[in-house]
């Protein structure tokens, strides 16, 4: 792939040019090495954690502790820690090869992602030289576990208003922390957990606190809708006497840490999404194989068939958007090792594409959440009973549009980050902005889009000037109050997490070719694009009714009419067809 080509994509770039198709990752177009990697999680998961499921779920003692050590002797825990520091030294493509085949299990793929993402990156990328190479080696092989400490009982998203106090001591070698935190992962068996204090009660701070630390404890686990396999405590610090030297960062800096490594987090999320989608497709394909009604399987009732048209579609999509976002966080990060900290050239690059992260998380995590309801709704009453797995699909779901940041609040970051990059002049969305705005008073061509999957390609750039243009007006009208207009914010970036589902999944069909592969993208492609117009339409509507009044609201209103157009045609014929493909496979279609 060419770094110089990928440049002219910044974050958040989607939405004011076309992709580059040389320059798009995708999984078939994935290095031996990546390969290497994807293979041997699969079969990690296959032979060693989805078999166990059952007794990981009853938290059969000393089982995940067991696994996730086996884990780390395979070198998936070290996929993204420095060679240096005993890792594979490997980007985001390969951790998201292996996140999206631990995706199988939830409970384990929420204690590898604690561990992997949230857990050790902070340190490969704001610890010092000393704590690197303390701790990185041992969290690479899995010898200790990480968990990562936010949250409290008065602050969830707002993660700033911690109350959770260091106080230096006099002698200058420690720090005393008095507080608690909530909801944390892997809590009951970590042996190292990255943490934020206020120092002096208003300066937000990291710490690494190892698990023996006097005056720290962790609390009895939480009762849980789902992820029962997984280790959810409450931590307290009663005078927990940290070192000095474990302060994670600068002092009143934790916030780059907290939101860097959220946006890590969210990118990793996507990707255990994409092997849940398609594991639960999987399930659901199975179960409507052999179950029989009227004397036929039910895979072969054009209603079910529906059901896993859309199953397969919303894995292409989540698979299409995670790896494009892959490849750019990683060709970025080379171009900007160049004769420089590869560590800290990592981290810019997953700022760069943050919006792209949470883009990931919302629209992941809620396509798996449609895909477990079908999936139950597929099995019937037996999808309601413990007895089979799409009942635990359906309970280890939900969490994914809570943790990581509300799916709301992602919502409101992807606009706010775009017009805070705008008014910066970073990405020139204002000038887009404008041209969307004359494009309204053109006269409309009257030509239909040419080529293989010209309207689908079409409607994506309709889809982002419908955004810029609804963006520019909302920003016209409320300028520096627009932060406070949370629905508008909201709607807006559907229109913007659509338009990048819908030109990644386009592109990566069109990079397949007219194999099986291709023929099974190209046909999602048209399915997904198909169900958007009406959809969006009215989400842009609401949202012109509430930035313009009188003729302003009509002329938006208008533009958004022209801008989400598409072709009719037999989208229930095509779903038989994609149910075919899943029958034949028995899964999801592409290998």
């Amino acid at each position: 792939m060419s770094n110089e080509k990928t440049m002219l994509v910044p974050g958040g770039g989607f939405l004011i040019g076309p992709a580059i198709l040389d320059c798009l990752m995708t999984p078939e177009r994935f290095s031996d090495e990546v390969k290497t990697i994807s293979e041997t999680a699969r079969d990690f998961m296959l032979k060693k954690v989805v078999p166990k499921s059952e007794a990981l779920e009853k938290k059969e003692e000393g089982l995940m502790v067991a696994l996730f050590k086996e884990c780390g002797s395979l070198g998936l825990l070290g996929i993204e820690v420095p060679e240096e520091y005993g890792g594979l030294g490997m980007g985001k493509i390969a951790s998201a090869a292996a996140s999206e085949e631990i995706g199988r299990q939830a409970s384990f793929a929420v204690t590898f992602g604690g561990h992997t993402g949230i857990g050790s990156l902070p340190i490969v990328y704001f610890g010092t030289q000393k704590q690197r190479e303390k701790y990185l080696p041992k969290l690479a092989t899995g010898e200790l576990m990480a968990a990562y400490a936010l949250t409290e009982a008065g602050s969830g998203s707002d993660a700033l208003a911690a109350r959770t106090r260091a106080d230096l001591t006099p002698d200058g070698k420690f720090y005393k922390l008095s507080g608690g935190k909530v909801w944390i992962s892997n809590a009951s068996w970590a042996d190292l957990f990255v943490i934020f204090a206020q120092v002096e009660g208003s300066k937000f701070t990291g710490f690494i606190i190892e698990r023996n630390t006097p005056g720290f404890s962790v609390g009895a686990e939480e009762k849980k809708m789902g992820l029962h396999g997984s280790s959810t405590c409450a931590l307290s610090f009663s005078d927990a006497m940290v070192p000095a030297e474990n302060v994670l960062g600068e002092i009143g800096q934790g916030h780059k840490i907290a939101f860097n490594v959220l946006n890590v987090g969210r990118f990793k999320l996507g990707a255990a999404t994409v092997g849940a989608l398609k594991y639960v497709l999987q399930i659901g394909a199975a179960y409507a194989a052999g179950r029989k009604q009227f004397g036929k399987t039910i895979d072969s009732f054009p209603l079910v068939q529906t059901m896993l048209a859309r199953m397969a579609v919303r894995a292409a999509v989540a698979e299409s958007i995670v790896y494009r976002t892959a490849g750019l966080i990683d060709a970025v990060a080379k171009e900007r090792a160049s004769g420089k900290d590869k560590i800290a050239a990592e981290l810019s690059a997953v700022e760069e594409y943050a919006v792209e992260s949470s883009i990931l998380k919302v629209a992941c995590s809620e396509m798996l959440d449609q895909s477990v309801d079908d999936c139950v709704q597929i099995h019937g009453g037996y999808g309601y009973s413990a007895e089979y797995p799409a009942e635990r699909f359906y309970r280890d779901s939900r969490i994914n549009r809570i943790f990581e940041g509300t799916n709301e609040i992602n919502r409101m970051l992807v606009t706010g980050m775009l017009l805070k990059r705008a008014m910066t002049g970073r990405v020139p969305l204002l000038a887009a902005a404008q041209k969307a705005q004359q494009a309204l008073l053109d006269l409309p061509s009257g030509e239909e889009a040419q080529g293989p999957l010209g309207a689908e390609l079409a409607l994506a750039e309709g889809i982002k000037k419908a955004a810029l243009l609804l963006a520019g007006a909302a920003a016209q009208k409320f300028g520096t109050k627009l932060d406070e207009q949370q629905q508008i914010l909201a709607g807006i970036a559907d229109l913007i997490i659509t338009a990048y589902g819908c030109e990644s999944l386009a592109l990566r069909a069109l990079a397949a070719g007219d194999g099986p592969t291709g023929k099974f993208l190209s046909a999602a492609a048209r399915h997904y694009v198909s169900g958007l117009p009406e959809n969006l339409l009215s989400i842009g509507r609401s949202v012109a009714a509430a930035t313009a009044e009188g003729d302003n609201a009509m002329l938006l209103a208008s533009g958004l009419k022209r801008f989400l157009r598409y072709p009719l045609f037999d989208r229930f014929g095509l779903e038989h067809e994609l149910a075919e493909m899943v029958k034949v496979k028995g899964s999801y279609p592409v290998a």
